[in-house]
């Protein structure tokens, strides 16, 4: 699978773990070099997995909060501990 926004591949992988409706990819199979760390919302911070939101930016073009990471999930989210899900303007493919 790849997550693709503007014709740029973000994150390209076949070890892939659906959860909830979203592919989700190891950190190693996405260019880290394109996300830049959000500061965490109220709502970030009320979340019970850790999450960390990430600006996807691609030759200045910035689409905002359209990746995300658990750094300490619960139970149902343990298998995507430490991986990247995309939405919003990435398509996933």
């Amino acid at each position: 699978m790849k997550a693709v926004v503007d014709g740029h591949v973000v994150a390209e992988s076949a070890d892939i773990v659906e959860n909830s409706g979203y592919q989700y990819f190891s950190a190693s199979a996405v260019r880290l070099n394109w996300l830049q760390k959000t500061a965490k919302t109220a709502s970030d911070l009320e979340c019970p997995h850790g999450v960390q939101f990430y600006d996807v930016v691609i030759d200045g073009t910035r689409h905002q909060r359209a990746s995300w990471v658990y750094e300490a999930p619960q139970s149902a989210k343990q298998q995507i501990a430490q991986r990247f899900g995309f939405w919003k303007d990435v398509k996933v493919v």
